[in-house]
């Protein structure tokens, strides 16, 4: 058994090539080998959101507070509430975020393939997020 204490990881910025506006990343917990899995709460300021990207696996997003937007290609915005939980298939080209007026936390969980969890693409333009 292994504990690992809150605040014992410190927050991160979320970097600029992947984000758009202000995000805080807390990661909470990266499992040990064999083990693939790893998470962290995220949360994000109005109008902060993720580039498109994709997961090699998949990825689950528990809604923790807030209000946020989620969108996989092809579809339409959808509002994520506190208590929601999305589901993102292995490869589904996606972003999520907050709205434009509220922030949003929630958990982000995934695993890794091949030491990936993520593939960045390009930013969500103004134009689009401005659509949700």
């Amino acid at each position: 058994m292994e504990i690992q204490r809150a605040g014992a990881r410190p927050s991160e910025k979320g970097p600029e090539d992947w984000f758009t506006g202000t995000v805080r990343i807390d990661p909470l917990f990266v499992a040990p080998e064999p083990a693939r899995v790893h998470g962290a709460s995220v949360t994000f300021e109005p109008g902060a959101r993720t580039a498109w990207h994709t997961h090699p696996l998949g990825q689950t997003l528990l809604v923790t507070s807030g209000c946020g937007w989620a969108q996989r290609e092809g579809g339409l915005v959808e509002e994520m509430r506190p208590g929601d939980v999305v589901w993102f298939a292995p490869g589904e080209k996606h972003w999520h975020g907050a709205t434009s007026t509220t922030s949003v936390t929630h958990v982000a969980i995934q695993e890794r393939l091949n030491g990936k969890t993520v593939e960045w693409m390009e930013p969500v333009s103004d134009s689009h997020y401005d659509r949700g």
